[in-house]
């Protein structure tokens, strides 16, 4: 299985396409717990202001990502009234979203700059602007897979320089993430790393770092504490769950949480 899909089966997003059509005024957007949101405009003028306050003028096709959750204004032109379709993006694991994490505030491109993406934006508009029995469950799909569209165009153009995603891109490290996504319950130690990656112990340590932004010893942890509550949410047993992240019982994979997260996992669940 590739790296991109190991990470979307194990922590489930989808997308809900609230609104199509032509946008006037100010629409306002608040944060939601887990769930991000996507404009794509396929005609007309806006005006995006961030949480920050920052403004930007778009007048050409273009998406506009927010993967985290982050409030924002979409202020609508006067003159050229934007036509949008504006969708949720909900982390269905009720926790935060590896995927999510990795990415900026937002993502902002011309829907121009990658043929698959201009391509599935344009059968999402007909959709859309049209009234076809099964439109609202055809424009979320589309939605989902304009979404794997933009992951992709972000990894194969390296757009993300630090991070999970430009490790992912890597063709090296990539190797060794994707090994370390599917078996959590390895035993993970750096000498066979470097072996996958084909480097030596050195090389290979300095790169990740380098790359990802933390060690591969730290990488591994924080990617069990990950897995770990994704199936702490599935109300699997702590000791179920501390096996299928490579810990030998639940007292273990307590410690871990209480280093990591000053909590233990039953702590950690009370708080959801």
């Amino acid at each position: 299985m590739d790296q991109l899909s190991v990470i979307l089966q194990r922590f489930s997003m989808s997308t809900d396409v609230f609104f199509t059509g032509n946008l006037c005024g100010i629409a306002s957007f608040n944060r939601e717990p887990n769930q991000g949101h996507l404009h794509l405009l396929r005609s007309g003028a806006l005006t995006i202001v961030d949480e920050q306050g920052q403004s930007q003028l778009i007048d050409q096709p273009t998406v506009l990502y927010f993967p985290k959750p982050h409030a924002h204004r979409i202020i609508a032109s006067e003159e050229h009234p934007p036509q949008l379709v504006c969708a949720n993006v909900v982390y269905n694991d009720n926790s935060s979203n590896p995927i999510a994490d990795a990415l900026p505030s937002l993502l902002c491109f011309r829907l121009t700059d990658c043929q698959k993406m201009n391509q599935t934006a344009h059968w999402l508009f007909e959709e859309a602007f049209e009234e076809n029995c099964g439109k609202q469950p055809m424009i979320n799909a589309l939605t989902d897979v304009f979404i794997i569209h933009v992951l992709r165009h972000v990894m194969h153009n390296e757009l993300i320089q630090h991070g999970m995603l430009a490790g992912l891109a890597h063709p090296q490290l990539s190797k060794v993430l994707l090994a370390i996504h599917e078996t959590p319950d390895h035993s993970w130690g750096l000498e066979e790393m470097a072996e996958l990656a084909l480097m030596s112990r050195s090389k290979f340590a300095d790169l990740f770092k380098k790359v990802v932004g933390q060690s591969p010893g730290d990488y591994v942890i924080d990617w069990r504490i990950t897995v770990a509550k994704s199936l702490l949410l599935q109300d699997k047993p702590v000791a179920l769950v501390a096996n299928a992240v490579g810990y030998e019982n639940g007292s273990a994979l307590a410690r871990v949480f209480r280093k990591k997260l000053n909590m233990s996992p039953k702590e950690w669940l009370e708080l959801k």
